[in-house]
């Protein structure tokens, strides 16, 4: 029998059966799992409202055949309680949650990935930023860490100094006239110093970023990942949709 504790953050629960669930939980040292959590939907449960989405849990995992099993659950901090309150605050952490699933799923262990989304959804919480600013800053650095970080400056084909206008996600970000192709975007050059500030955390130049510029790189993040993960992230359309 082998069993192993660690720090995780709940990312999306799907039910199982009559009273079970299965839980995603990125975690520190254990990166992403997937374990079902025994009658947690009973209303007796001692633990299934520390499994909801959002919550910082410790939690103690028996290895299964396929599925772990969950056997103890601890609560770090309730994120879910402050983050359910709020629309635009939830529909930025559902994303969060969705493209840390979909970034983790395929790679190693990371703690960098884990401290990063912690980092960010306790931003939300606490309502440190608008929810779309604090998405678009998670994504472009969630994105970095896993080895997609745009040119947002030279040119990602020549190296031309820039600043540059066009941008093409299928390019590796910021282009010159010269590399740059038909599909190109073209926004203006404030959106993608806008994106700078948001990947270096330079929140008061973000911030103060004209609207329009900030819709500008929102388009452009969206464009990013979604080209980067092969696929739409749900959550992050049904967001742009509203």
């Amino acid at each position: 029998m082998h069993n192993y504790r660690d720090e995780g953050i709940v990312l999306s629960g799907h039910k199982l059966g009559e009273a079970d669930r299965i839980v995603s939980v990125l975690t520190r040292s254990h990166g992403l799992i997937r374990a079902v959590a025994k009658g947690v939907r009973r209303t007796k449960s001692r633990f299934g409202s520390r499994l909801e989405p959002f919550m910082l849990i410790d939690l103690q995992c028996h290895v299964g055949r396929s599925l772990d099993i969950v056997t103890q659950v601890e609560l770090i901090e309730p994120f879910a309680r402050g983050i359910a309150s709020d629309y635009d605050v939830y529909s930025a952490a559902s994303v969060m949650a969705e493209t840390a699933s979909r970034i983790t799923e395929a790679e190693p262990v990371s703690r960098t990935h884990f401290l990063l989304l912690v980092s960010a959804i306790r931003s939300l919480c606490n309502r440190e930023h608008p929810p779309r600013l604090a998405l678009d800053a998670y994504l472009l650095r969630a994105m970095s860490v896993a080895g997609w970080a745009p040119s947002l400056l030279d040119c990602a084909q020549c190296g031309r100094p820039g600043p540059h206008r066009a941008f093409s996600a299928g390019l590796g970000g910021a282009v010159c006239t010269q590399c740059r192709t038909s599909g190109a975007a073209l926004p203006d050059t404030d959106a993608l110093e806008h994106m700078a500030a948001l990947l270096t955390g330079d929140w008061e130049t973000a911030e103060s970023a004209d609207l329009h510029d900030q819709m500008d790189a929102s388009k452009l993040v969206t464009d990013w990942v979604s080209w980067h993960l092969e696929r739409n992230i749900r959550s992050l359309r049904v967001l742009e949709s509203t």
